[in-house]
């Protein structure tokens, strides 16, 4: 048996020989597996390479592959277990209807097909084709986010379609596209390793990330200097040489702090941006009132620390900036991503190596899924569906006339909000999970109680799923062949290891049939996935995320190829913006006037702690997968309540006691984990379970002007002890102790 590295054998150590690659000479039945299959992990943006070993058309084990240039063979503890929900016995494997008074049921293909197409006819027919809703995800590969976004438009003829990345990256993508006409990060994460000063804010990268930290190890390794901003000591800021423990909601504040303080000081590089870009007098003028003492008073983070901040980050030769859902899921979020934008191009350091800027994508393929047409008002090649260039050029490739292409609809929480008004009466979804990931769910859940009719696609019968009127048993990330965009930028191959199981189908073949009898097949010819990447590659061609140039047997000879890539003689592009020509009208890179502005669900008298949201290592979003890896679940069992030792004392809350967290949509309760590495003013929730368990009952729905992303990371609460001391599993007992 190869030797794996070192991460992946710690990892098996502790949680034991059975779960993880079968000994090919000691296990009977699995001593030889069919195909070893090299493909990549199928949870967040970091996409790592691996090999799934598959047997009798099942997945049976793994091997780390260490060529793979990124990971390099290491994985987190979802990547070593992820090919255990293969073969889970909750798998969807044939359609099934819901009966009122009966629940589910088996039925045929035709029969789940025949009921769907009905009833899109119907509610269309009835109320308009806008009626009909479809909600997407981006754990899907490129060819299915793009097939999504053109079966919507010329197949469903809805304007109503948007996904789940929604709720990830949309503030960053925004923010990227105001200020370099481009939203990709700029760099390969190889150049972190030789980066003097590295930010990571609003990113935990140890948890949900692991295998980037390994990237800023190297650095430290190298005597890179770490500034980490969060509210809570998260991993990574424990060996920081700055931790900036801000109040959540307060960071353009502080980057608009530091910016203020670069000009003051003079920590510019005027010939970058003199000749380079634009708006510099209007962001330097919108912050010149930001001294570091305000930034104290509104972010309750110590002058001292930003102040040194400030200038390790003003007086270095090469830099990186990394952040990720901490900043961008807010009413100011684009604003926020802006600000830290503003200080990297001040700085002058972006276009060469080592010297970079970016977003971490949170999902599978948050990167490709936001560029290739799933998005409410996005096209192919990251178009815009409003501009009438873009659309006449899709047109063309799709083979419909302009005027036919619907425009643009309305964003993910934004149909929630439109089927409780009664403009949306039907709904499609793919593997998007609403009902755990959108904010205030118990209105979610009232809005997929008010739709006339609801069929989903998905592999695992979701908590949103169990609402559906028709439930199609989709396909697994290793039951296709496709694409991926890596958060670095970087196209990748997924490729086929099984065939979905009994009479579950692939995904494609499920949205080709359903296209073909609403009489639109004559658009969607494909045989097989490679057709559709090819069309994809056209419909990019020219647009700001062009793929043209990008072929499977190119990704699979350099595994993986960084787009832009123009045409088939391009190498691609691993590093942005080193012509210093950037995608804005005017070639420069755009300055932003950013202005700190409050939270939407400010704290008060009534409500006077701030909640924040987010990961732990063992879970995956909304954890229709990883709650069902039953190793992964003991790791972290359920959603505790962390809370600092003096708010919890200012309460009379004890350890483990059960804590009523109330906000104004509603409350709930969780165990108290009380820890020093979170603000006094702050507790945190993970987000990743359903039902009473969910912290999305507490969250609002107040949404980001421009890319209209949920504020998940700050909700005014108060915190009510029950008295109940709860029983907390051993293993989130370990964590706690960890």
């Amino acid at each position: 048996m190869a030797r794996l590295p070192i991460d992946a054998e710690e990892i098996i150590a502790k949680f034991g020989p059975s779960l993880h690659m079968p000994d090919r000479e000691g296990l009977p039945g699995r001593d030889e597996p069919d195909t070893i299959v090299e493909t990549h992990c199928c949870f967040c943006g970091m996409q790592c390479g691996i090999k799934l070993l598959a047997k009798n058309n099942k997945v049976v084990g793994f091997e780390p592959w260490m060529e793979f240039p990124f990971n390099e063979g290491r994985l987190c503890p979802k990547g070593v277990l992820r090919y255990m929900q293969n073969n889970h016995h909750d798998r969807l494997t044939t359609p099934i209807l819901s009966k009122p008074g009966v629940g589910f049921e088996p039925v045929s293909w035709d029969q789940a097909m025949e009921k769907t197409i009905l009833e899109i006819k119907r509610i269309q027919s009835q109320y308009g084709n806008d009626a009909f809703a479809m909600l997407s995800g981006v754990s899907l590969t490129n060819e299915k986010s793009y097939m999504v976004g053109k079966f919507a438009r010329v197949a469903l003829k809805t304007k109503n379609l948007d996904y789940n990345g929604r709720l990830c990256m949309v503030s960053a993508g925004a923010g990227n596209k105001k200020a370099f006409g481009l939203d990709r990060t700029s760099n390969n994460y190889t150049d972190l390793e030789k980066a003097e000063v590295i930010i990571v804010t609003g990113a935990n990268v140890s948890e949900t990330f692991p295998t980037l930290t390994h990237w800023i190890w190297r650095a430290r390794d190298n005597g890179a200097k770490l500034i980490v901003v969060d509210p809570r000591v998260i991993p990574l800021a424990r060996t920081a040489d700055i931790h900036l423990d801000i109040r959540p909601g307060t960071d353009s504040a502080l980057f608009g702090a530091i910016l203020n303080y670069m000009v003051q000081h003079d920590m510019l590089d005027h010939d970058f941006i003199n000749n380079y870009t634009s708006g510099f007098e209007a962001a330097k003028d919108a912050v010149k009132d930001y001294s570091l003492e305000w930034a104290e008073e509104i972010t309750g983070t110590k002058k001292e620390k930003i102040e040194a901040t400030a200038k390790l980050w003003g007086k270095a030769s090469t830099s990186f900036l990394l952040h990720a859902r901490g900043i961008e899921h807010h009413t100011k979020g684009v604003e926020n991503v802006l600000s830290c934008i503003n200080i990297v191009l001040a700085s002058g350091r972006i276009g060469r190596p080592y010297c970079g800027y970016g977003t971490i994508t949170g999902q599978g393929n948050g990167q490709g899924g936001r560029e290739h047409g799933h998005k409410c008002d996005q096209l192919p090649g990251n178009r815009d569906i409003e501009n009438p260039e873009h659309r006449k050029y899709i047109s063309q490739v799709w083979g419909i006339d302009e005027k036919d292409m619907p425009g643009k609809g309305l964003s993910a929480y934004e149909i929630i909000e439109a089927i409780h008004r009664g403009e949306i009466k039907g709904l499609l979804s793919i593997c998007f999970n609403p009902l755990i990931s959108l904010p205030n769910n118990n209105y979610v859940r009232e809005a997929l109680e008010k739709l006339e009719f609801y069929a989903g696609i998905d592999f695992f019968l979701s908590e949103t799923l169990r609402h559906a009127n028709i439930v199609f048993p989709g396909s697994l990330h290793e039951e296709e062949e496709g694409t991926v965009t890596t958060a670095e930028g970087r196209v990748v191959r997924i490729r086929k290891a099984v065939n979905p199981p009994d009479n579950a189908r692939p995904d494609t073949e499920i949205l080709i049939e359903i296209a073909q009898r609403l009489g639109a097949g004559d658009k969607f010819p494909y045989k097989n996935s490679e057709e559709i990447f090819n069309e994809l590659r056209v419909a990019s061609k020219g647009g700001t995320a062009d793929y043209y140039g990008i072929t499977y047997e190119k990704i699979e000879k350099n595994m993986g190829v960084f787009w832009p890539c123009p045409d088939l003689d391009h190498p691609g592009t691993p590093r942005l913006w080193e012509d210093k020509k950037f995608k804005t009208p005017d070639g420069k890179a755009h300055f932003n006037a950013v202005e700190y502005h409050p939270s939407k669900d400010p704290v008060d008298d009534e409500y006077p702690v701030i909640l924040t949201t987010g990961r732990v290592v063992s879970q995956y979003l909304s954890g229709s997968q990883t709650r069902r890896i039953g190793k992964l679940v003991q790791q972290f069992a359920q959603p505790l309540l962390e809370i600092h030792p003096t708010l919890a004392a200012q309460y009379g809350i004890q350890q483990d006691e059960e804590v009523i967290v109330t906000t104004k949509r509603g409350e709930a309760v969780f165990p108290a984990n009380i820890v020093e590495t979170i603000r006094e003013d702050t507790v945190f929730i993970p987000y990743h379970w359903p039902g009473k368990k969910s912290a999305n009952q507490l969250t609002s729905g107040h949404l980001d002007p421009i890319s209209k992303i949920p504020e998940f990371k700050v909700s005014a609460c108060k915190l009510t002890p029950t008295g109940n001391i709860a029983v907390v599993d051993k293993y989130s007992e370990a964590y706690k102790s960890s």
